[in-house]
């Protein structure tokens, strides 16, 4: 149950949108990280293969800059991203140069928890725990909410669900907006049948006042899931037509198409309102 395009890369926090923010000791030498900030506003503006050009010339020149690598590694999870059946999609080069980077920088927390998602992705999930549980410990770690949720990932993917609840709820509690943390808290609380819960749970992904949170295509599919599974029908047609809406071809959205084709046909009252067909006949 691997995340789908929407969502790969927001499991990792943000750490060249403003810059290099990496450990202040190690400092790269100052021709490898000219190299490397390019590298970076190319992966900025969406030019993939031209950064990890420039990463490998940034590396090339300094096998210690440690942020060259992890923005390596990011480049590889955008490639996945935007096609994960492409060639161009290596999960195992992400995880050699986030190694990397937290071989050279001990204290790099965003290499970590980059680590963690990329052998997550590769279903190394006792890998992952061990380096995400320390990183969701750490108190010098400035995005507890980033830890907490991708070690609750690791948890639910492994099937230890109780495991991911308490780690997804630690990851809302630090960051109350963080929806994907919502979102995967509301998959734990379906796989473990507490249906009203994950419905609560994937609402509070989806209403928030981030625009990008109401792009999570999947939180729509998993909401108007369990609104049918919990009978409230227009709940889940609602739902469903938004989730297609977004994207008929992605495999969450033919999901919604498949639910919403087999939801009842509401008929139309006297009152011209719509109702559900009764199942007690008469």
């Amino acid at each position: 149950m691997l995340p789908e395009r929407s969502m790969v890369l927001t499991l990792v926090a943000g750490v060249f949108a403003a810059g290099c923010i990496g450990p202040a000791s190690d400092i790269p030498d100052p021709k490898s990280q000219a190299v490397a900030d390019v590298a970076s506003d190319e992966f900025k503006k969406g030019h993939l293969r031209e950064a990890l050009a420039k990463v490998n010339e940034a590396l090339e020149l300094d096998r210690g800059n440690h942020e060259a690598a992890l923005l390596g590694a990011h480049v590889y999870l955008a490639f996945c991203a935007r096609d994960a059946g492409s060639s161009d999609c290596r999960f195992d080069d992400a995880e050699r140069l986030a190694r990397l980077a937290v071989d050279k920088a001990p204290d790099y927390r965003e290499a970590k928890n980059s680590l963690g998602v990329i052998l997550v992705h590769q279903k190394k999930y006792d890998e992952a725990i061990a380096v995400l549980k320390p990183l969701s410990e750490d108190i010098l770690y400035s995005s507890p909410q980033m830890a907490w949720g991708n070690l609750g990932w690791a948890y639910l993917e492994s099937e230890q669900v109780d495991l991911a609840i308490d780690a997804l709820r630690r990851s809302v509690a630090a960051q109350a907006a963080f929806c994907v943390g919502n979102h995967r808290l509301g998959l734990a609380y379906e796989r473990k049948g507490d249906l009203q819960a994950a419905k609560v749970a994937f609402t509070r992904a989806l209403e928030t006042e981030r625009p990008e949170c109401q792009r999570i295509q999947e939180a729509w599919e998993g909401r108007a899931r369990v609104s049918e599974r919990l009978g409230l029908v227009e709940d889940a047609r609602r739902d469903s037509k938004q989730c297609a809406k977004m994207s008929s071809v992605s495999p969450s959205g033919a999901r919604c198409g498949s639910l919403l084709a087999s939801l009842p046909v509401a008929s139309v009252s006297e009152e011209g309102a719509a109702v559900e067909p009764s199942s007690e006949g008469g």
